[in-house]
């Protein structure tokens, strides 16, 4: 019996938008050890795109200095908390006590599972069996008057708090980071995003953008339709697919879409089988 083999194509892209002159988001897209990030950093210029970086170096270092073979997933919560303290440190010794931080999404595959890690309102999509459902839950007020009662999620979405979260890394000295596991299926394609995506963009419009042929068309579409829509904040997001392949079947051929897509200034757009 032939032993299936993952292969993973993924799209990376962060923009300013159209009415801010700098970019606070910030991506990391390691296809050979199975880990995407999106951050959305907060603290005006001189700090919500240092915090952002910052999380995405830290994450970054940590997962090359471990490796692909031995990474698990409480390799990311360390990094998260060990992001989270310099981050917290840096704002208070190097910028006068100022508040910075940054949102977080991450996901991790490996061995037919996904594990999902986030703070703040960034957030996991699944893209399975035609239907696009949002993995994580917003850390914001809106969300909690959601939970509450007091709001649906049609009226969080343009409530003038929509905004306004209640977890972030980087703001206290100690974090609390939720997870979700789920177990791959051949086809699965992943949204990470920050909110200068969803703001501009219902769930309904986001899924047409998945009847897309490859990842970079995906991506490409998504950015397109934010920045068309105004794009009043940075605009990140990373789609990932995972497709599951026997080894003969692993030498796809020229014209699979997902396996040539083209290189392009500012993204990042890659194909690795694991």
């Amino acid at each position: 019996m032939q032993q299936a083999k993952w292969n993973y194509f993924s799209f990376t892209q962060s923009h300013p938008g159209k009415v801010r002159t700098y970019n606070e988001d910030a991506c990391l897209a390691m296809q050979k050890e199975g880990v995407w990030v999106v951050a959305d950093g907060m603290g005006g210029h001189t700090a919500g795109d240092i915090a952002s970086q910052m999380l995405v170096d830290i994450i970054e270092q940590k997962v090359s200095s471990i490796g692909q073979p031995f990474l698990i997933v409480e390799h990311l919560h360390e990094a998260l908390t060990e992001a989270n303290t310099r981050i917290y440190q840096y704002g208070y010794h190097d910028l006068a006590k100022s508040i910075m931080g940054t949102t977080a999404i991450v996901l991790f595959v490996k061995d037919a599972q996904f594990h999902c890690l986030w703070v703040g309102d960034s957030r996991l999509y699944l893209y399975r069996n035609g239907q696009l459902i949002q993995q994580s839950r917003d850390h914001s007020q809106v969300m909690e008057m959601v939970e509450k009662g007091l709001l649906n999620e049609d009226e969080a979405e343009q409530h003038p708090m929509a905004n306004v979260i209640t977890r972030a890394v980087g703001v206290d000295e100690k974090i609390d980071i939720d997870q979700l596991s789920g177990s791959l299926q051949s086809g699965d394609q992943f949204l990470l995003c920050s909110d200068g995506l969803t703001k501009e963009l219902t769930e309904h419009e986001m899924t047409a953008c998945f009847q897309a042929t490859s990842v970079n068309e995906v991506g490409q579409a998504l950015i397109h339709s934010a920045l068309v829509r105004g794009a009043s904040d940075n605009v990140t997001c990373a789609v990932v697919k995972a497709a599951q392949h026997t080894a003969s079947e692993y030498h796809l051929p020229p014209s699979y879409s997902d396996a040539t897509v083209p290189v392009f200034n500012n993204q990042r757009i890659s194909f690795l089988g694991e």
